[in-house]
């Protein structure tokens, strides 16, 4: 067992070496010649899907070809019986209508009567002297106990088969065609010269006036001569098929099977053959078919042709052959073109490859391709200054872009956004502007426009360059894109409210007419009251959104002014202060007793100072109460941990209506005891990640151990650890791990001969002196002295 481990060991061991063989020489293949295989590896495939394309489609016509004339055939074959039988049928219908028949039927025929017996046969002998293939007419009267045919004339209850044709004269039908056996109709004399052992039997009832029923005439062709009636129609009859209506064979190119059921001839899928004709595949001896079937109006019979699909394969394989060559050439053709395409394309790689040929070595050359080489080319580019501070730029714009985009949202704190602003270069526009507005521009539709929806980016794209074209820089701020509306803020130093509004309508109709010129689309634009502080950047941001929404009843492609809208007013549910919310919030998280109250105070102000009526003042208390206890639920804290036993905290808010106890009701019912569980939470919390940085310290003193190190293994932020390890032990990380790597150098100098410049090593000093200097400034001693101090002690005591 262990040989054979051994030895496929050395299989594998083999396999990798052998696959890195093959992918180092893929690596050191040049681009081109990487190109030319790809390009060869990507002729072949429409080649090979044509080829087997036009393969499986000359076959399936073939197919389909051979089965419509295989169809065709058994439709003419049903024609010609049919006719057959029809003349059978007429003749019989002559017989049995004759004068001499119905004189017959009331007579009881004895052998002295020979002049009717007489005219019986001649009537007979005329119905066979058609080509119908007759072999015998029988003609049987029960009642006066007759039976009539070629051998003469017998009494009907004597006669061999007596039983049998009574059964057959009780069936339900007065004329059908059956499948009898020949036996039947033959005398003992005679039958052992029966040529067929089934003969196809037309049986009509006597006589064919009246109720009663008492005797039968039976026109009887023998199955074998099925084959003679469609000779002429068809030389090659042995995929021909004929069954009755019991799916019993009449006629097979094997005639043992006639008379038996058709799966015998190993079609066992009848229930195809429910349909009144078609076409299906079936396995006739384990070997595939193609199965054609007509079913026949005048009597049931189904005619069936199957042909052998081996056949038609072999049909095909002259197309397959011939398919092959065009193949093989298209091939041929396909990689030439391949290869004179790399070349061509592969031209300017190679002109670059010559131009930093001079700055490249040869080492760089043998273990790089050329994308590598001109990759670091291109690096050492993108490395100089100029290129930096492109991407400097760059990262301002982006930057700019998303602070704007937070100041429009109202999710900067006005203290902030003004410095915000000057740091992104708008000081001037601070100074001098006097009166703002904020445009919101939207497209209208694009559905009878010759954009598409995906188009929609790249538009709105668009209309942002052409808003920073349009409009000077010192007329607005930076057009941004926020949920595929362009936003803009645009000042003036005019103090006139009449005279700011005319311009910015102006500006408006403008950029309108020149995008509808240009990209021949509709834009509406929403404007906003005048403001006269940055710091009511989202509230006119709001305001023109909520302008655009009365497209619904003004329709497209209009400039809608808020003041039309409101009566001049602000947008009213602007007055919350959510900056400051968010503050409060954040406060209440981190357990700040003090500034919680304080933000507290601030947000009941700035809701009150809003001229609103009695009513309105709930909405934005309810507000906050709502967004608290929704911090409350994230946070894993129940309503009975801070509310226990008491009714609805809204329905105790909405009873207070003055401002000193709604204050109070806030801070004493929801923050406060929120305040209460966070503090808990954190004290527990800043003592268990206390313990773990302490217990690191101890394990990993002796390694460059960092707070970003602690960080990343405790899964926190390290300006977090900072502070909570801060806060916890009264001094910095760096003070702890230094002061603990002291106390550990001390340790050793006392109870150990370890070297001063092995300490200083385990201490993660790069050199002695460094140590030593930092210890005689923490000790006042030298390593040296402070382990002689030590030893003096230890003696001396």
């Amino acid at each position: 067992m262990n040989r054979s481990l051994d030895y496929n060991t050395k299989i594998v061991r083999i396999t990798i070496l052998e696959t890195d063989k093959v992918l180092d020489a893929m690596r050191s293949l040049s681009f081109l010649s990487k190109m030319t295989i790809f390009g060869f590896l990507l002729s072949t495939l429409p080649v090979i899907f044509i080829g087997a394309f036009a393969f499986v489609t000359s076959s399936n016509e073939i197919q389909k070809n051979v089965n419509e004339g295989k169809m065709k055939l058994i439709t003419q074959i049903n024609s010609n019986v049919e006719q057959k039988l029809t003349t059978v049928n007429h003749t019989l219908n002559q017989v049995i209508n004759s004068t001499v028949l119905k004189k017959a039927m009331d007579m009881p025929l004895t052998v002295t009567d020979f002049m009717m017996y007489d005219d019986l046969r001649s009537e007979i002998r005329y119905m066979q002297s058609f080509d119908t293939k007759l072999e015998d007419v029988i003609l049987i009267n029960a009642r006066e106990n007759w039976l009539i045919k070629n051998s003469g004339l017998y009494r009907y209850n004597s006669y061999p088969f007596y039983d049998k044709l009574t059964e057959l004269m009780n069936t339900q039908d007065n004329s059908t065609w059956t499948l009898t056996p020949s036996k039947w109709f033959y005398t003992e004399e005679n039958s052992r010269g029966i040529a067929c052992e089934y003969s196809i039997s037309l049986v009509k009832k006597l006589p064919t006036t009246g109720l009663e029923k008492y005797g039968m005439a039976l026109a009887n062709i023998p199955t074998c001569s099925l084959q003679d009636l469609i000779q002429s129609e068809t030389k090659n009859l042995d995929d021909i098929l004929i069954i009755d209506e019991q799916q019993r064979i009449l006629m097979h190119p094997n005639s043992s099977l006639i008379g038996q059921p058709l799966t015998d001839a190993g079609l066992q899928d009848l229930k195809q053959l429910a349909a009144p004709m078609g076409q299906f595949s079936a396995d006739i001896y384990d070997k595939p078919y193609s199965v054609s079937f007509l079913r026949s109006n005048l009597n049931g019979w189904t005619y069936l042709s199957l042909t052998s699909i081996e056949s038609l394969t072999k049909e095909s394989s002259k197309i397959g052959t011939f398919t092959i060559y065009i193949c093989v050439f298209m091939l041929l053709l396909s990689m030439l073109l391949a290869w004179l395409i790399s070349r061509k394309m592969y031209s300017p790689i190679q002109l670059l490859l010559n131009q930093i040929g001079g700055l490249v070595t040869v080492n760089q050359k043998r273990k790089a391709n050329e994308f590598q080489l001109i990759g670091e080319h291109v690096h050492t580019l993108f490395e100089s200054k100029s290129q930096l501070e492109k991407e400097v730029r760059q990262h301002i714009g982006q930057v700019r872009t998303f602070f704007l985009i937070k100041a429009y949202q109202g999710h900067v704190k006005q203290s902030e956004l003004v410095e915000k602003l000057t740091q992104f270069g708008y000081g001037t526009q601070i100074e001098e502007w006097k009166m703002m507005s904020v445009i919101t521009l939207q497209i209208d539709s694009i559905d009878n426009t010759r954009y598409e929806r995906r188009d929609i980016e790249l538009l709105l794209f668009a209309v942002h360059n052409m808003i920073e074209e349009l409009i000077s820089s010192h007329q607005r701020l930076s057009p941004i894109i926020i949920d595929q509306t362009v936003v803009t803020l645009i000042g003036s130093p005019d103090c006139e409210p009449a005279a700011f509004r005319n311009t910015v309508y102006a500006l408006t109709e403008q950029m309108q007419q020149h995008i509808l010129s240009y990209l021949n689309l509709q834009v509406s634009i929403g404007m906003s009251l005048p403001i006269q502080a940055f710091t009511q950047m989202s509230i006119a941001y709001r305001e023109g959104l909520e302008a655009l929404k009365h497209r619904i009843k003004l329709g497209e492609g209009i400039i809608i002014q808020y003041e039309n809208i409101n009566s001049g007013k602000h947008y009213l549910n602007l007055n919350y202060p959510k900056p400051i919310e968010h503050e409060l919030i954040d406060a209440v998280k981190l357990a700040e007793k003090d500034k919680s109250k304080e933000l507290l105070k601030q947000l009941l102000q700035a809701v009150f100072n809003a001229q609103l009526t009695p009513q309105e003042y709930q909405i934005p208390l309810a507000r906050l109460l709502n967004n608290l206890l929704i911090v409350m639920q994230e946070s894993g804290i129940s309503l009975n941990q801070i509310h226990p036993n008491k009714g609805s905290l809204f329905e105790e808010l909405l009873n207070l209506h003055v401002t000193a106890e709604i204050e109070d009701w806030f801070w004493t019912e929801v923050i406060h005891p929120l305040i209460r569980i966070y503090r808990d939470r954190q004290d527990a919390q800043y003592h268990n990640i206390s313990e773990k940085i302490i217990d690191l310290v101890q394990r990993y003193y002796d390694t460059d151990l960092t707070l970003e190190e602690c960080a990343s293994q405790l899964h926190y932020n390290a300006n977090y650890l900072s502070s909570i390890f801060r806060k916890e032990t009264n001094c910095s990380f760096s003070e702890y791990l230094s002061t603990y790597r002291f106390n550990m150098a001390k340790k050793w100098l006392s109870e150990s001969d370890m070297p001063i410049k092995d300490i200083s090593s385990k201490l993660r000093y790069n050199n002695s002196q460094n140590f030593i200097r930092s210890f005689r400034k923490q000790e006042g001693l030298t390593p040296g002295q402070y382990r002689d101090k030590q030893k003096e002690g230890s003696s001396g005591s």
